[in-house]
């Protein structure tokens, strides 16, 4: 009993030597830390402290055919506080007085960053996406307030505004459905921009690139004291269009400057179907969606997403007469320099349709240069609407033309078998409504490009589209390689091709689509004026062209919402769209009053 005790006495005195001991080596540590060493810890403490500040890659840029950037980037800035430095209450709120108004904010707002950044121990974004202009005063306080920093980011720029707005699209802030279906291979970070409309949604996962980050290395007090590792980041790929720059921009100018400044115009190759131009008015400026956040906020972000050139349907008009010359010249027994009377009206019996002039009379090439209704409700009269819905069908019409682009729509081919609300019975009516295009028949203007595309072909039907290819900026290897593809054929034959031809000369050389003859240039066109219940009428162009004895290189569809007329009103812009590709000086051309007699349609 008495060893137990002693031995219990003896381990208690030695754990009281430990702990003396221990305590002697704490406080020796400590004399060493506070008082012989204190200048060497106190450096090692200002170098312990680090801070990651991450950096948005830049997107991919989008080019057009002819290397014109109409998607790129500009510079923007992040200002970040850092979470160090001096701590008393009067440096900060000093602090947060002399940001605010630099920030666009109040001393209030600052100062929750602030303690945010304090408490958190991590660098805190005070403001983001500056525009580089209102950053000079910035720089200059940081060389004042230890702790505030200026990182370099990259911002969407869009260089020539509304370039091919509806196809590009625009950039926003994700969302709750963003985020859920996100492709999570790419780092996306709270408030990431990514494409919410056109090129810039289907293309994300190649536009976005990779994001970097800057690692520093910061004293107690805040001050950065060096870069430990700038992590660069990896820029999206960039993308080339098919489209031609100056076409596009006659399009756009040409459609903003209508009668109405609502309408499409589309312009394809015929020998590829590659989009020259796709243009839809009124259009937007994807820029508004990305704003600098020291700009004036923008009231109103609300734009009309609905794309015309592939999602609005209207009746072709007297375009479609170049389809019912075809089934007539393919049925056989036609006669292009047999007369018609034209006195201004066509009686079908158990109604008169009326012209919309007095031709007197006229043979092929008169009815189609004067765009004639009655010389084309005779001639349907003559060969039946089945014949029309053939030629139609070849055509492709009522199916989409296959561009991957969302939403197109089909539009409606209408014929004896296609009758309008499932009828059960065709009148003659319907068949004269067709012959020149009214009716139930429908199209989209990238529908119209295609037909027009198809007519300069002679006869191929090409899916258009819009993408060149996709490629690496970093390697330059080519990622995604576009693809043209025949999807159909117009089976007719070669002379029937060479009178069509010699008819829509003879419309742009005498007719009703005078507007588009150029000198040097062998350009074939048609124009259309398409009935509106709703108001006034349409306005259509359609017109190919070559370089003088050469096949043509380009096709064009031009669609005036309410534009009154197909000729007046249309033509200027398919001009303007040739001249742009054929790199000719535009002309004043002739007044409107001296055109009046030959241009209606």
């Amino acid at each position: 009993m008495v060893s137990t005790k002693i031995l219990f006495n003896n381990r208690l005195k030695s754990l009281w030597i430990l702990a003396i001991l221990a305590g002697i080596v704490v406080a020796l540590r400590l004399t060493d830390i506070q008082l012989l060493r204190h200048n060497h810890y106190l450096q090692l403490a200002e170098q312990n402290r680090t801070q990651i500040l991450y950096q948005t890659a830049p997107r991919g840029r989008i080019f057009t055919a002819d290397g014109q950037a109409i998607a790129a980037n500009a510079p923007a800035f992040d200002l970040y506080y850092l979470g160090a430095g001096p701590k008393d209450k009067d440096y900060l709120a000093r602090l947060a007085r002399d940001l605010a108004p630099r920030l666009g904010s109040t001393p209030e707002a600052v100062s929750d960053k602030l303690n945010l950044a304090l408490k958190s121990g991590k660098a805190v974004a005070l403001a983001e996406n500056l525009s580089p202009k209102s950053t000079m005063a910035l720089k200059e306080l940081q060389l004042y307030y230890p702790g505030i920093y200026l990182l370099e980011q990259n911002k969407r720029s869009y260089p020539y505004g509304i370039r091919a707005s509806h196809l590009i699209g625009y950039l926003g802030s994700m969302e709750g459905r963003d985020w859920k279906n996100r492709d999570l291979s790419l780092d996306y970070r709270l408030n990431a921009k990514v494409g919410k409309n056109g090129l810039e949604k289907k293309y994300e996962k190649e536009l976005k690139g990779r994001d970097g980050g800057v690692y520093l290395e910061v004293d107690y007090r805040g001050r950065v004291k060096r870069v430990i590792e700038d992590r660069k980041w990896k820029p999206g790929s960039d993308i080339y269009l098919t489209l031609h720059a100056a076409v596009q921009q006659a399009a756009e100018e040409g459609l903003k400057n209508s009668l109405t400044g609502r309408g499409a115009a589309v312009a394809l190759d015929p020998r590829s179907g590659a989009v020259l131009a796709l243009a839809t008015a009124p259009a937007f400026e994807p820029e508004m969606f990305v704003p600098y956040s020291d700009e004036p906020e923008i009231k109103s972000k609300k734009i009309s997403e609905y794309n015309l050139a592939v999602q609005g349907i209207y009746p072709p008009a007297s375009t479609f007469k170049i389809i019912t010359a075809i089934a007539a010249i393919e049925k056989g027994g036609f006669d292009p320099h047999k007369i018609v009377n034209c006195p201004g009206h066509y009686d079908a019996g158990s109604r008169v349709f009326k012209c919309w002039s007095t031709h007197g009379p006229v043979d092929f090439f008169g009815g189609m240069a004067g765009s004639c209704d009655v010389y084309f409700y005779d001639l349907a009269a003559k060969i039946g609407p089945a014949a029309i819905e053939k030629v139609q069908r070849m055509f492709q019409f009522g199916r989409p033309t296959g561009i991957d682009l969302p939403g197109e729509k089909a539009g409606n081919l209408y014929g004896p078998t296609r009758r309008a609300y499932n009828r059960s019975y065709w009148f003659v009516g319907d068949t004269l409504n067709l012959s020149i295009g009214q009716g139930e028949l429908l199209v989209t203007p990238i529908k119209m490009a295609q037909y027009a595309a198809a007519l300069a072909s002679r006869g191929k039907v090409w899916r258009p589209y819009y993408l060149d290819r996709i490629v690496n900026p970093q390697t330059g290897k080519v990622q995604v390689q576009g693809q043209r593809e025949q999807i159909g054929s117009v089976d007719i034959a070669a002379s029937t091709w060479d009178l069509i031809y010699k008819a829509l000369k003879h419309t742009v050389d005498n007719g009703t689509a005078r507007r588009v003859k150029m000198k040097g240039l062998d350009v074939y066109g048609k124009t259309g004026t398409a009935q509106n219940p709703h108001g006034d009428d349409h306005g259509w162009f359609l017109a190919f062209a070559g370089k003088e004895g050469a096949a043509p290189e380009i096709a064009i569809a031009v669609f005036v919402e309410y534009g009154k007329s197909g000729s007046s009103v249309a033509g200027p812009i398919a001009r303007k769209m040739l001249e742009a590709y054929f790199y000719t000086e535009p002309s004043a051309g002739t007044a409107t009053s001296e055109l009046e007699e030959v241009l209606g349609d």
